[in-house]
């Protein structure tokens, strides 16, 4: 199975359009879709491997799915940037149905109708923004963002971590 049938399974499925005799989105909208959210990604994410995008064409090079090892963290990542992507879309188009009608006793009320979708949206982004977070913090070396020789945490550690309770201390000359 190629990036497209892998990585568009997992997309669907993430957006719940998975009844293949009633696809929401054709396939090559799901592909498009992919390559869009790879090319944006490839922006902020420093990936180990480097990728060929080309929407135009819908090609990606090397294939992630095709690796060895597979680049799981790109998949993970570009799928979850994708599913973003397309219910960001879907919340534009739903709220054009944002009406309320009321005759009577009777009423309708469909502005509520992106509530759902929202919500999905601000879980696929906050999903995939912490996977940024993680994936890049997998790669650096250990404690180094927290404790680097030019946090202030380490120099309050270095400063205060010897000698008397004032030793070291700023005002201490």
């Amino acid at each position: 199975m190629s990036w497209e049938g892998q990585m568009g399974t997992m997309v669907r499925y993430l957006i719940d359009d998975v009844d293949p005799n009633n696809y929401t989105y054709s396939d090559h909208r799901i592909e498009t879709t992919i390559l869009v959210a790879a090319q944006l990604s490839q922006l902020s994410v420093d990936f180990e491997q480097d990728y060929d995008v080309n929407v135009e064409n819908c090609t990606l090079e090397p294939d992630p799915t095709n690796t060895n090892p597979e680049d799981k963290a790109f998949i993970t990542l570009i799928v979850l940037k994708t599913a973003c992507i397309i219910v960001g879309g879907s919340i534009r188009g739903e709220s054009g149905n944002a009406i309320s009608i009321k005759d009577g006793p009777s009423a309708i009320d469909l502005r509520r109708v992106t509530a759902t979708l929202t919500a999905l949206y601000k879980d696929l982004c906050a999903k995939y923004d912490q996977a940024v977070i993680d994936y890049k913090a997998g790669r650096s070396i250990g404690g180094q963002a927290i404790l680097g020789p030019y946090s202030p945490g380490s120099d309050y550690v270095s400063r205060n971590n010897y000698g008397g309770p004032r030793a070291g201390g700023y005002f201490d000359y």
